[in-house]
Formats: C-alpha cells, structure tokens, sequence
C-alpha cells in the first residue's frame, strides 16, 4: 500500500472522527430523553392508581399534563435517533465515498444540516417539556405542601425583617 494511500485513509478517519463524536453526544441526549419519558410514565402511573387527598379534577389536569410532557419527550426521542441515524450516514458515505472514489460532500453536508436541524428541534421539545413539568409543579403540589411551603417562606420573611 502506497504512502499517499495510507495518508488518504488517515484523512478520511480524521474527517468521521467529529461525526462520531457527535454521535456519542446524540447518544448520551437520547438516555437523557429516555430516562426523562420514564420518570413521566411512574408518574402517570402513580396518578392513575389515585393519589390521597386530590381531587379527581386535579389528578385529571396532572394526567393532560403528563400526557402533554409525554407528547414533547416522545418528539425529543424522535428527533435525536433522526439525527443520530443522519450522522451516522454521514460516517457512512464519508468512507464509501473514499472506498468508491466518489464525491459525496453535498450528501454528506446536507446529511449534516439535517441532523443538526433534526437535534436542534429535538433540544427545541425537551425545553418546552422542562418549562412545562416546571410551570405544573406549582399547580401539582398536593394542598398541604402549598400550605407547609407558604408557611415557612412566611417565617423565612419574618426572621430576615427581624435580623434587617
């Protein structure tokens, strides 16, 4: 095997390298994806079997609400294994255009657009998931935790006007 060969080879390894790369941090957001769908579905769970003290009205808002949640996550998973399966042809037709000596660098870049694309949005749902399960928690604390919480900011005033 011829030295240029061995450095065109060397090349192309170095160009999949950022790709793959990327393609362990998709990998890692899609656990994160994952374990977040999870922790809805106990949850829902949980609601479902009835929770004392909640009314059937508020348990029925917790459940739109989870399933809403579910709605973003399941679009974040979606989205994310998109992309990954686009970077991983990305990988793919890098080498096969090297193997075959054929140009694939507008596939390739467009392959690349779409995946960044498809993980931007993926990113887009899961904020709007977060903002959501925080903007419900509020509503979703059972009666007496409201009260527990108002009280002790109530005695947390005091005590700071005291020592003011």
């Amino acid at each position: 095997m011829d030295e240029t060969h061995v450095h065109d080879i060397t090349r192309v390894i170095q160009l999949a390298l950022a790709p793959a790369f990327l393609l362990t941090a998709v990998g890692s957001l899609l656990n994160v994806f994952a374990n977040r769908l999870a922790r809805i579905v106990d949850r829902y769970r949980a609601v479902q079997d009835g929770v004392p003290g909640e009314s059937a009205d508020a348990l029925q808002d917790e459940i739109r609400t989870l399933e809403r949640r579910a709605s973003m996550v399941r679009w974040s998973i979606t989205l994310g294994t998109g992309a990954a399966l686009l970077v991983s042809l990305v990988i793919g037709f890098a080498f096969l255009g090297f193997i075959l000596t054929v140009n694939f660098a507008r596939l390739v870049a467009v392959l690349f657009v779409t995946a960044m694309g498809a993980l931007t949005v993926a990113l887009g749902f899961f904020l709007r998931e977060v903002i959501v399960a925080i903007g419900s928690f509020e509503a979703l604390l059972p009666s007496s935790a409201r009260r527990l919480r108002d009280r002790q900011r109530e005695e947390a005033a005091k005590g700071t006007r005291r020592d003011g």
